[in-house]
């Protein structure tokens, strides 16, 4: 019988838990940010790109011939339509936060840049491999 996703990504999960609490909670209630331009557009793309890097590896870690299609779809289209939910229901579902069409650029930049980065270590450990 084939584990659950829940067993087979459990550090992906609680990324993604993480992410969605951070993104409904409301803003009164954390500790006050320093003034830095931009900063909740850096906090989306780090997020999310801790989330699509931690699916990319998850997935990979325990096949040698990972599911490209499957990985993709797990690590890149799942988190990008997770930030887009978000925004909406920042946006419908809150009253104390704001959906914004930046920070959902940002998620989508941060899936890029977390699978950028998970396929450049992929691509350096299996090069590395066979060197030996």
């Amino acid at each position: 019988m084939k584990d659950s996703y829940l067993k087979r990504y459990p550090l992906s999960h609680l990324v993604a838990a993480a992410v969605v609490v951070l993104s409904l909670a409301p803003m009164h209630r954390l500790p006050p940010l320093p003034d830095v331009g931009l900063l909740d557009k850096w906090a989306h793309l780090v997020m999310y790109g801790a989330l699509s890097l931690t699916v990319w590896w998850e997935h990979t870690r325990r096949r040698p011939a990972p599911s490209w299609p499957a990985a993709a779809v797990g690590a890149m289209l799942l988190p990008a339509l997770l930030g887009g939910a978000l925004e909406l229901a920042q946006a419908w579902l809150t009253t104390c936060r704001s959906g914004e069409w930046l920070d959902f650029v940002a998620d989508c930049l941060g899936v890029l840049l977390g699978t950028l980065l998970a396929c450049g270590a992929w691509h350096m450990a299996n090069r590395a491999k066979r060197k030996r």
